[in-house]
């Protein structure tokens, strides 16, 4: 740390400067104003400690033009008891603090550990923020197929707008993730980013969540709360599930999108809020406006910009370029070795639970192939064989023909895995000729 010690009384200067050497900081001492703005071009300090009454440039002037060159250093004003209003207007235009002179120096070092603190998480919130723009640029949404790049041509053009969005997609398309895309990539990206789940409040809840509430407006409300819309003011409010919105609170958030405005719960005071909204859903809202389920306004409002998001068994080509990422992602060093019967495996899946399905099987892979390559032998038999569940072990409400078919069917569908979808080899297995296999095959439609 860096630290300008500007005073024109040298025995003030001179002891304050000692001190903070031997705490461990890097000091420069200046007689006068003129001299350390004359410095910091040359040696730009982290903090600088002023006198507030000096000889050709006060301390006032003195920090208007420290801000001017640089915000970000911090001002420590030292001032006389006389001149304490002066050191208060002071901080309003950016000084961080004041002390009163005669001061020990234990109060300084004290402050000084203060602003090292505040420092410290400025520079961590400035990482996390610059981590969280690599993290969500355009192209944290993977994938190569014609369905893919029509999402990602609309995100490019809606993300540095205002406008509405709605997206639309079963669960596991990646809803959450083009949230975080087009608030990182928009103007309002320093802002906050609010994300509510409407699924999991319930109807007592729901109005004091979004717009809060007056201390008293209920039972339990025993101190003022302010709401999702204030909270994500000047930034993004995104609400998931938009279709479980209880249809009489559907027009107060109607209002709140149209008038840009709201009243707390027990309030009468209207606050003004400037908030982008994103809003998905994975059901068709249309339909339920005819059904009475959701406002016809309300609908209108929310589908300026619709944004559908495929299932990933619509674009079973992305699966591999996925996979890897996701493999990539969880592997310790970043490189795994995939055989292409596993992704000759995934691609005929169906994946009902879409791209977070895929992100999990994953994981679960990569975790059991350790150093080696992903093989086929670590598959799932789920996945091996979408549809099909060994049930043959619960006997309950079954014949004991269709117990004996389920038997059948799991053993023919073992060898098959173990012969590597070999029929000759599997039929070896079992016991059986390969045209027995063959019509069983056939027969149980495997």
């Amino acid at each position: 740390m860096k630290i300008y010690v500007v005073d024109d009384e040298r025995i003030i200067r001179v002891s304050l400067a000692d001190e903070l050497r031997d705490a461990g900081y890097e000091v420069f001492e200046f007689a006068n104003a003129n001299s350390a703005l004359m410095q910091i071009n040359e040696v730009l300090p982290d903090i600088i400690i002023t006198d507030l009454k000096m000889p050709e440039m006060d301390g006032l002037e003195f920090l208007k033009r420290i801000k001017n060159i640089n915000s970000g250093i911090y001002v420590i004003l030292m001032t006389a008891y006389s001149t304490v209003p002066t050191a208060v207007e002071a901080m309003k235009i950016g000084a961080y603090d004041y002390i009163e002179k005669p001061f020990d120096n234990e109060k300084i070092l004290l402050i000084i550990k203060h602003i090292i603190e505040l420092k410290q998480i400025k520079d961590e919130n400035k990482e996390l923020k610059i981590k969280l723009k690599r993290d969500y640029d355009f192209s944290s949404y993977v994938g190569n197929s014609k369905e893919v790049q029509k999402v990602f041509d609309l995100v490019k053009i809606v993300a540095q707008k205002s406008t509405s969005v709605l997206l639309v997609g079963e669960t596991g398309t990646g809803k959450e993730l083009l949230t975080n895309i087009i608030h990182y990539n928009s103007s309002r990206s320093n802002k906050p980013l609010i994300k509510v789940s409407c699924a999991i409040l319930s109807r007592e809840i729901f109005e004091s969540e979004l717009f809060g509430h007056e201390k008293g407006a209920f039972t339990g409300a025993i101190e003022q709360k302010k709401g999702k819309f204030e909270l994500a003011d000047q930034g993004t409010l995104y609400l998931d599930d938009i279709d479980d919105v209880p249809l009489d609170l559907q027009v107060k958030l109607l209002r709140a999108l149209e008038e840009r405005e709201i009243e707390r719960v027990g309030g009468n005071k209207v606050i003004k809020i400037d908030v982008r909204l994103i809003a998905s859903t994975k059901k068709d809202l249309r339909k339920m406006v005819d059904e009475g389920k959701f406002r016809e306004d309300l609908f209108y409002r929310l589908n300026i910009f619709p944004i559908q998001l495929p299932p990933l068994r619509e674009k079973p080509e992305d699966i591999i370029q996925l996979t890897k990422h996701f493999v990539s992602i969880y592997s310790e060093n970043g490189i795994k070795e995939i055989d292409e019967e596993v992704f000759d495996i995934l691609t005929q899946y169906p994946f009902p639970g879409n791209v977070r399905e895929l992100r999990n099987l994953s994981e679960r892979l990569t975790l059991l192939s350790g150093d080696n390559k992903i093989t086929k032998d670590i598959v799932p038999y789920e996945i091996k064989f979408p549809g099909f569940k060994p049930t043959c072990f619960t006997f309950d409400n079954k014949t004991l023909r269709e117990i004996m078919e389920e038997v059948e069917k799991n053993a023919i569908l073992g060898a098959l895995d173990k012969a590597h979808g070999n029929k000759a080899k599997a039929a070896e297995l079992l016991g059986i000729p390969a045209s027995t296999l063959k019509s069983k095959i056939a027969k149980y439609n495997l």
